[in-house]
């Protein structure tokens, strides 16, 4: 979830000078409700609570010293970012996680081919951040405060030691390391307010201890939002009473206040004035439910007063089950004065309240992200590409690309396949989409070239889909449609023509010579009337194993048209670590070795060599005296 997409609201751009200025304007046409501002202290101070970030194009130290009043904790401060005056440098200053400026200094780096700094210890050392990780799995900090001293110990161990309850279904990154005990653990996550059992006044801390109840100091709690309280009320019963008796019997039964999530009633309730309040205070949802709804939940402690009053057998056991979709009740109903309160837990961490597993599935609307990786380092990587693989639930895609990008897959389930399997990657992405997840199918070089968004669009489009046709053009052409976004990424083209010089000046074509999918008869003429035409011509795929001979055929076949002499440039794995990069002619063009990891450029009549680069002339030389 990037800063614009949590709820937050615009962004503020300061600047001072007229180059700040001209920089904010760029910014703000790229920026969805960004608003640019005349730097003044004043002006920062009333803009600190209304906006979700805040840009300064300025001196660090104006900023800092103008902020510094202003800062009170990570999680409420909106994204600091400063950039210098001549826009080299994006600073994510403050609020770098939960905040968004990491990503938005990222982003607006992006846009302004600037470079990023970013300071965070997790980002540097290429660790997952433990309050993002925990956001993006509906988990609360409890004790936040000790998030510094965690975070030192996880850098300096080079990982996390995590304790997660049985029953929670959470995929650990690879640098969260499970253990079997909580006192073995740096983050304990759990539901439990102690998760040792151990009643308030006799819980340690770890300065006392023997050989076996010693545990590690300073545990961080992260907390499930995974239960659900029933509650029945007397009519006037005021919010306070409401929370003290739920607050009560959490702690009697050892839960944590911080992993509810809903409250659950009979509908004559919805209006309570005490439960209302109560429920707006701690910021909880309320789900209501008729008395013939609870009357179907079984295994309840039936009650013959309520019965009278309501028309229900009960109220807080049957309402707390039925919230929590497909879980159980934890806690039977307590009877505290004027309120009675049951606990269920649900089974499913992600899962709304009053929606079960599979219908919580159903209910998250899937999409598809088709990202470019371009020639796999991460710095040729774009924002917006990483920015697709931070949201996506899943990462498809074939082994040689998904290793290229390893640092970004850390907490992702992946899901890779071989060179051929692009027809059983995209079904599979789309079978995810369609249970609700976030799917990010990753392709080499640019998707929509030689590569990966035609084939999804395709599978979307046919019955191969996996279902009876009209079944899949229901689905995807009617309101449960997938939505897809292609993520462009550098192609092999452009990352072979850089390292070539300027080969692609003028007109060009691009031919795979790859026979799987296309008869050769049709690449031969394809190659014919591209040589005939003068065009520089691109070659994909020029040689496997399989198809060694095809590159000295289109050879030949460019040799009808064009002298020997013509420039060949041969770029064998661009921008990639092992790359090799070959300027020679046609006519030797077969000394060269070249494999299906290379591209191979032939120029036009007019493409010259110098200074071993590769140079196709636009024609500028008619026009101006160069």
């Amino acid at each position: 979830m990037t800063y614009a997409e949590c709820g937050m609201k615009n962004t503020a751009i300061f600047h001072i000078t007229n180059n700040g200025l001209e920089l904010s304007e760029r910014l703000k046409s790229e920026l969805p409700g960004a608003e640019i501002l005349k730097f003044s202290a004043a002006a920062v101070e009333k803009q600190w609570k209304n906006n979700a970030s805040l840009v300064f194009i300025m001196a660090t130290g104006i900023v800092v010293r103008t902020i510094a009043p202003l800062l009170k904790d990570k999680k409420t401060d909106p994204a600091v970012v400063v950039i210098d005056d001549a826009g080299k440098y994006v600073i994510s200053l403050a609020g770098g996680h939960l905040g968004g400026a990491n990503d938005l200094a990222r982003k607006v780096a992006g846009m302004i081919k600037g470079e990023a700094v970013i300071t965070t210890a997790s980002d540097v050392n290429g660790l997952t951040a433990i309050d993002l990780w925990a956001r993006d799995h509906d988990l609360v900090v409890e004790n936040d405060n000790l998030l510094p001293l965690v975070g030192t110990r996880y850098v300096n161990n080079g990982a996390l030691r995590v304790y997660p309850d049985q029953g929670l279904e959470l995929q650990l990154p690879d640098d969260f390391l499970r253990v079997a005990e909580p006192r073995q653990a740096d983050v304990i996550i759990t539901n439990r307010r102690n998760a040792y059992g151990e009643t308030p006044e006799n819980e340690g801390d770890g300065d006392k201890c023997t050989i076996d109840t010693c545990r590690v100091k300073g545990q961080l709690y992260l907390r499930p939002r995974n239960l659900v309280v029933g509650i029945g009320c007397n009519s006037g019963t005021p919010a306070e009473e409401i929370e003290a008796a739920v607050a009560s019997t959490f702690a009697e039964h050892n839960l944590a206040f911080l992993s509810l999530c809903c409250a659950a009633t009979i509908d004559i309730k919805a209006e309570e004035p005490g439960l209302v309040g109560f429920v707006r205070k701690q910021g909880l949802l309320l789900r209501t439910f008729r008395a013939e709804e609870l009357n179907s939940v079984k295994g309840i402690t039936p009650s013959d007063i309520v019965l009278q009053a309501t028309g229900a057998i009960g109220v807080a056991e049957p309402a707390a089950l039925l919230a929590a979709g497909e879980g159980r009740l934890l806690v039977q109903k307590q009877k505290k004065g004027n309120v009675t309160v049951a606990i269920a837990i649900k089974t499913e961490q992600s899962a709304e309240c009053g929606v079960g597993k599979k219908d919580a599935k159903e209910a998250r609307k899937g999409r598809i992200f088709v990202v470019g990786t371009g020639p796999g380092s991460l710095e040729h990587l774009t924002p917006a590409a990483r920015e697709a693989i931070r949201h996506a639930d899943v990462i498809v895609g074939y082994g040689t690309y998904l290793d290229l990008i390893q640092d970004l897959l850390k907490d992702k389930e992946v899901l890779s396949t071989g060179m051929t399997q692009e027809v059983d990657r995209c079904r599979k992405a789309v079978e995810l989409a369609r249970t609700g997840r976030t799917v990010a199918v990753i392709s080499g070089g640019d998707p929509g070239v030689y590569a990966m968004a035609g084939l999804v669009f395709e599978v979307l489009r046919s019955a191969e889909c996996g279902m009876r046709n009209a079944e899949c053009n229901k689905e995807i052409n009617g309101k449960t449609a997938i939505p897809v976004e292609v993520i462009p990424g550098i192609s092999a083209l452009n990352a072979a023509a850089s390292r070539l010089g300027a080969p692609l000046m003028h007109d060009f074509a691009c031919i795979s010579l790859s026979d799987r999918l296309t008869p050769w008869e049709m690449i031969e003429k394809r190659l014919d009337a591209a040589a005939a035409a003068d065009f520089v011509i691109v070659l994909y795929n020029p040689r496997s194993k399989g198809r060694a001979g095809h590159i000295n055929r289109a050879r030949e076949i460019v040799l009808k048209h064009r002298a020997a002499a013509t420039v060949v440039g041969i770029v064998k794995g661009a921008m990639r670590e092992q790359e090799q990069v070959i300027v020679t002619d046609l006519g030797h063009m077969q000394d060269s070795d070249i494999d299906m990891q290379t591209t191979v450029v032939i120029g036009n009549s007019k493409t010259f060599r110098w200074n071993d680069l590769m140079i196709t002339p636009r024609g500028y030389e008619r026009k101006f005296d160069i």
